[in-house]
């Protein structure tokens, strides 16, 4: 699935896999792609910048840690950023309705 199909989404997808605790931005990523068996594999400059504009706006926190010899930065959901996501997944259940309602068989009233 391209980043771009994504828009509007991946601040909630973000939130999501951060739910069960820190984790660096590489395995943000990952975890993102194993969730979704593969079907979600985004770019790491697509997911960093994203992790960065979360962090400014109080949603995850990070801190450094050093793992072999290098750094890395490790993040995790704040309170502010476990009420986003469940504020996102609201909004996530309304829109796939609609879009299932809209995208399913159905007959479409005539138009003149």
């Amino acid at each position: 699935m391209r980043a771009e199909a994504l828009k509007g989404h991946l601040d909630g997808l973000l939130l999501a896999a951060l739910e069960t605790g820190p984790l660096h931005g590489y395995a943000v990523k990952e975890a993102l792609r194993e969730a979704t068996e593969g079907r979600i594999d985004l770019p790491t400059g697509t997911v960093y910048p994203a992790l960065h504009r979360l962090e400014r706006a109080g949603l995850i926190a990070g801190s450094w840690s050093v793992v072999a010899g290098r750094r890395r930065r490790t993040y995790e959901l704040t309170a502010s950023g476990r009420t986003a996501l469940s504020g996102e997944r609201a909004n996530w259940r309304e829109f796939a309705t609609a879009v299932t309602a809209a995208l399913g068989t159905r007959t479409w009233p005539a138009t003149n």
